[in-house]
């Protein structure tokens, strides 16, 4: 894996260096088997990377890799075709991540609108734009409310779970989800605390 990193000019590989002439040159690797290794070793960083910042971004894709891996060891799909689904997962996830642009959302508030924004219904019955303000109030609330021993009481996460759902109910979000949409956002706001807030504390 080093060794192609190096062949390419490649010193610290991310999702940034994915470019229609990367795709180009990595799908006219001789070796496609090496291309698929050199594209996992990619997205599983990624994943890893994301997962310190959005919980469902990072899942979908773990979920998305997974199931194209087990396929291709199963030899349901060819090289070929496992070599294109990576491409597409890369072209993807690195597109997704201009979302928080386009949004105006930074990228912990972001996170807090995936969580949200994950059921269907509620997309349709507050929009975007509500639920990017939900997103920015919802994050802005943890970010002062949240405690670096976040693992350690209980009471804290029940304190914020009260806080959520009444965030929820106040901007309209489907009744029927909320306790979904909760436990997701809550799960968000865990890992907000830990790579966010305990960093900050300990700077």
């Amino acid at each position: 894996m080093i060794n192609i990193f190096d062949e390419a000019g490649i010193k610290s590989p991310d999702m940034s260096i994915i470019s229609d002439e990367f795709m180009a040159e990595v799908r006219g690797m001789e070796h496609k088997n090496l291309a698929v290794e050199l594209l996992q070793k990619l997205l599983k960083d990624e994943i890893k990377t994301s997962s310190r910042t959005n919980i469902v971004q990072s899942r979908k894709l773990a979920d998305l890799l997974e199931d194209a891996l087990r396929r291709y060891r199963n030899q349901v799909i060819g090289v070929t075709a496992i070599l294109e689904e990576l491409l597409n997962m890369a072209k993807d996830t690195k597109a997704a991540q201009a979302r928080g642009e386009a949004l105006k959302l930074e990228p912990y508030e972001l996170a807090f609108y995936d969580a949200l924004a994950q059921n269907q219904s509620a997309q349709d019955v507050m929009g975007v734009d509500k639920l990017r303000d939900l997103a920015i109030v919802l994050c802005d609330r943890i970010r002062k409310n949240a405690s670096i021993d976040w693992n350690l009481k209980e009471s804290v996460r029940a304190r914020m779970k009260v806080a959520v759902k009444r965030l929820l109910r106040q901007y309209g979000y489907p009744p029927d989800m909320e306790a979904l949409a909760t436990e997701l956002v809550l799960d968000q706001a865990k890992v907000f605390t830990e790579f966010e807030v305990t960093t900050n504390h300990s700077r």
